[in-house]
């Protein structure tokens, strides 16, 4: 008898697991998707410098047609030569503020129908919020989200519009600090989390017209704007932010351009990122079952990690806090 059940348990431990991923399987959407880059108008913010630099470079060497937007006339003819440069290829550029509707609309429409847009645009200010102006809180919030839904809203119409183009993709390019907030970034946190609920919205709102959101998370990454916001940020946030790493922005230019070419609704940077992903993915949308199952049995592991986490950085606040006082 005890032989018997020995071998029904045995019989079981393979058989739940495999259970689990038929029914993700069944379940999970969206289904997955390719979303092909070659001959086709790839339209990204913020792409004079950093991220939205090598975003745009590399979806040129890949044969697509760019547009890229920033507010310098003088950084977006900058970009341009440095991407002939380095590919061949001559791409358009359009001066305008996210924050204003009517400009951004003028641009889109002067740049025709996009087949992928990112929205890449974005500021951030690193100060504990009782030393944030309300300017400062005001600019970063209408910069990140407020210009994210002005240039979405610009793009829509037309992407919805298009005939027989294939899949097209919308993409928003948040932050680690999107997913769990930290230290002296309350306003850039508060504006890159609202990317997480646009996108989910987004996406069912979009999915009936072939169009498929993608969110990028990066980590601090090496552009012009990181460098300055280091020489500002407060002691504690750089404390806690030295438990990650920094990347290159071709790097993390080359994560974003995979993910979206395989249709993620998540992107992940590194390994890292990765985690804080599957301990922030709540009601994300999951296009793979694969990595559905790995989300399901992950759960209470990765909460216990997120935890961990978390008790790093307060005892590090706590730290900081008391050398504070004894001077």
């Amino acid at each position: 008898m005890a032989a018997i059940s020995t071998l029904f348990l045995l019989f079981l431990i393979p058989i739940i697991p495999l259970s689990l991923l038929f029914i993700l399987a069944l379940i999970v959407r969206p289904k997955p998707i390719k979303i092909p880059i070659k001959s086709r108008h790839v339209f990204i913010t913020g792409g004079s410098s950093g991220i939205g630099l090598a975003l745009a470079q590399r979806a040129a060497s890949e044969g697509a047609r760019v547009s890229i937007l920033a507010r310098s006339a003088t950084k977006l003819d900058e970009a341009k030569q440095t991407i002939k440069l380095a590919t061949g290829v001559e791409v358009a550029t359009y001066s305008a503020d996210v924050r204003d509707y009517n400009d951004v609309s003028k641009a889109i429409d002067e740049s025709g129908p996009i087949d992928v847009l990112i929205v890449n645009q974005g500021v951030f200010i690193a100060k504990e919020l009782v030393n944030h102006s309300p300017e400062d809180v005001k600019f970063t919030i209408d910069v990140n989200l407020v210009g994210s839904f002005n240039v979405i809203k610009a793009a829509l119409p037309a992407m919805k519009a298009r005939r027989d183009r294939g899949p097209a993709s919308i993409s928003l390019v948040s932050s680690q600090a999107g997913q769990v907030g930290i230290y002296g970034y309350a306003a850039y946190s508060a504006s890159k989390f609202g990317l997480q609920g646009l996108a989910q919205s987004l996406q069912q709102e979009v999915i009936a017209d072939d169009i498929h959101v993608t969110l990028v998370f990066p980590p601090d990454t090496d552009t012009p704007g990181f460098e300055e916001e280091q020489k500002s940020r407060p002691e504690v946030t750089a404390i806690i932010a030295a438990s990650s790493g920094s990347m290159k922005t071709e790097e993390v230019a080359k994560k974003a351009m995979d993910g979206i070419k395989a249709g993620k609704f998540t992107v992940s940077c590194n390994f890292e990122g990765f985690l804080l992903s599957l301990a922030t993915t709540g009601m994300s949308p999951q296009r793979s079952f694969w990595l559905a199952f790995v989300e399901v049995i992950t759960a209470g592991p990765i909460r216990f990690t997120a935890l961990f986490f978390q008790w790093d950085w307060y005892n590090a606040i706590e730290k900081w806090s008391k050398a504070k006082n004894r001077k």
